[in-house]
């Protein structure tokens, strides 16, 4: 039986998933199993992809599904003892399966999941532990207002640390203790089912924690695609339905898109500022919405 199940989902980008996989080949020695959620891949794609990593346990999913659905369709099936989530646009450096299988065996019973130091491509820190969230603190979030790599309680820059949620980008958990919190909540369609997971994991009994003498490098592209009039509105509709569906965040959100709306429309038109208004216009439309986040991403994707 395999020590991790290791699970990625990768949309039809072999030239991400290659380097990644070949990087947790080379770095690791603990003996794993690896599933590679193959999400709308081309049939040359596909092909190509058992081809060259017949160690791969390949699962089809052509189907209209989200990060959460997506990984519980490779989870549901994990043999190992730990289940090591990552994203395809990762690299290792360092053995960082190894070491984080290392560090939760040497940690309290309770101790569920822990994660890596994550950086982007440029070597900045992205994150490295991560404290817990409210509509308070998605507000400032919002106004891009919450900066994670700062030093506190639930971030620091050296050592194995108490933290208490994830960044769904990197972890590795206790496949028993994902399966009792019943693997990722899959009314969420973009986010926030990495924070998600850490709240359910506190309120379950379970510590979580972080390893920031551990990295991996995860390359983030920051670029804004027409999708993102889909994305959004189905992320802030997700982010409603962890809240709780506050009313005063909701009219917070709308005010501040209609603010959006008003600043795009008296820009000079481009490609980017057209994408900007008609997101912030959809968002608009939904953030009181009752839809779900999968309802609201299909609904906007099919028009664009």
């Amino acid at each position: 039986m395999p020590e991790v199940s290791i699970v990625i989902v990768c949309m039809n980008r072999p030239d991400i998933l290659f380097p990644c996989l070949d990087s947790i080949r080379v770095q690791n020695q603990v003996a794993y199993e690896c599933w590679v959620v193959a999400y709308k891949f081309s049939p040359e794609n596909l092909k190509e992809l058992k081809e060259k990593y017949p160690w791969v346990q390949v699962v089809e999913s052509n189907g209209l599904r989200g990060f959460a659905e997506n990984n519980n369709l490779a989870l549901k099936q994990a043999q190992g003892r730990y289940c090591f989530v990552v994203n395809d646009d990762t690299l290792q450096q360092v053995p960082v399966i190894d070491r984080l299988v290392a560090d939760i065996e040497k940690l309290p019973e309770n101790a569920a999941a822990v994660s890596p130091r994550i950086l982007l491509a440029d070597g900045r820190l992205q994150t490295c532990g991560r404290g817990p969230w409210s509509p308070w603190r998605y507000a400032c979030h919002y106004l891009h207002q919450v900066d994670e790599t700062r030093p506190s309680r639930w971030n620091r820059s050296a050592g194995l640390f108490q933290t208490f949620t994830l960044n769904g980008a990197c972890f590795l958990i206790k496949t028993e203790a994902f399966r009792k919190v019943g693997w990722f909540d899959e009314r969420y369609f973009f986010t926030p089912e990495d924070i998600a997971l850490g709240h359910q994991l506190n309120a379950s009994g379970y510590t979580v924690w972080a390893d920031a003498d551990t990295p991996i490098t995860h390359l983030a592209g920051g670029s804004v695609s027409a999708m993102e009039a889909a994305i959004k509105p189905a992320r802030v509709r997700g982010s409603m339905l962890f809240y709780g569906e506050p009313f005063l965040l909701k009219s917070f959100i709308w005010c501040f898109e209609l603010a959006r709306v008003v600043k795009y429309l008296v820009l000079p038109r481009t490609p980017r500022r057209d994408i900007m208004h008609k997101t912030a216009r959809n968002v608009m439309r939904t953030v009181f919405s009752h839809r779900s986040p999968k309802e609201i991403f299909s609904k906007y994707c099919n028009n664009l």
